[in-house]
């Protein structure tokens, strides 16, 4: 077995965790040459380029019930979702067609939204001029098909990364809101050379180990590979390989493909929700992370997941907090 040597001890490399060593921020490879802002724009046009069938993630399916209604916006669009009798998820516009209340405000009753200010009832088949939306639930995350924002041809599902499976997976969702337009999500997903420089308490050792080129791209190489470690604790960290590829204009897929959870993904959702009343854009970035492991202690992960998943929200959250200034000074510049 190789092993590394650390000091006294000997550090076999089966293991997931891995001894980290020690530098300095200042003293890492530079990664400004590779990061070629033409290469990253012409990867974010290629992302732009393909179809969502009009689809938008608004929220962590966990989150819409059957005993109370959910209000979001979208494209401008106020939303209200529900669940009904059956436990299916069911979408509609957030206004009352009688008089404007807010639908999210609304009672559940049988599967049905009942309006608090006069008691005009919908449901699923809509009615007195209120008609649903499609929507589809993937287990993780809420969508809506809105074909008036979207402006393609419409599909009856939207694309969803390939996942590990549900039963042997955790998974957490988090949510914050930019000011920015969801290009500028999307092309800060699609610069990898970022990663140990903005977020050194998060990674290191991280190298761009191919990138697809700037035109005739062949859709199996239209990706980022990357080998990363993963920070955990002081000293230590999970080294893995992972790729960056966009499956659809709005949405950012990492999965490991080699190490430690190899399969587990993070899906970066860029959900455009209208402008501010500032008059700027604002974007959601909904951001669903999905692990999984082979190892048999990740059995006691599964079972502590209610718990584990603040955690991996506030580790998602931190992130976010400085990627967003990044999406938003990307706004500013352009704009």
């Amino acid at each position: 077995m190789r092993e590394l040597s650390t000091g006294r001890r000997r550090w076999p490399r089966r293991w997931p965790l891995q001894p980290v060593p020690r530098s300095r921020w200042e003293q890492q490879k530079p990664t400004f040459r590779q990061a070629r802002p033409t290469l990253i724009d012409a990867a974010l046009k290629r992302a732009e380029a393909r179809r969502s069938g009009n689809w938008y993630v608004f929220a962590a399916s966990r989150d819409i019930r059957a005993d109370r209604p959910h209000g979001a916006r979208v494209a401008g669009a106020e939303l209200v979702a529900w669940r009904d009798a059956d436990g299916r998820l069911r979408a509609g516009p957030g206004a009352c067609p009688h008089m404007g209340a807010p639908m999210s405000q609304a009672k559940v009753d049988c599967g049905d939204l009942v309006c608090r200010w006069h008691g005009l009832r919908v449901g699923a088949g809509g009615g007195h001029g209120w008609r649903p939306y499609p929507a589809h639930d993937d287990g993780v995350l809420a969508w809506v098909r809105l074909d008036e924002a979207g402006g393609e041809e419409p599909t009856d599902r939207p694309v969803v990364p390939r996942r590990p499976p549900a039963e042997s997976a955790v998974d957490s969702v988090m949510a914050l809101t930019g000011t920015c337009e969801p290009s500028d999500v999307v092309a800060n997903r699609l610069d990898p050379w970022h990663g140990a420089w903005f977020h050194p308490y998060s990674f290191t050792h991280l190298e761009v180990l191919e990138a697809p080129p700037e035109i005739d791209v062949e859709e199996h190489r239209d990706r980022f590979l990357v080998a990363v470690t993963f920070r955990v604790g002081a000293g230590l960290g999970v080294p893995v390989r992972a790729e960056f590829t966009c499956p659809e204009p709005r949405t950012v897929v990492m999965r490991i493909v080699e190490g430690e959870g190899a399969g587990s993904v993070v899906e970066t959702h860029a959900t455009p929700l209208g402008r501010g009343p500032d008059g700027r854009p604002r974007t959601a970035v909904i951001e669903a992370v999905v692990a999984d492991s082979g190892r048999r202690g990740f059995a006691l992960a599964r079972a502590a997941a209610p718990a584990l998943r603040p955690l991996m929200r506030r580790a998602a959250r931190r992130l976010w907090r400085d990627d967003l200034a990044y999406a938003e000074r990307r706004f500013d510049l352009r704009s």
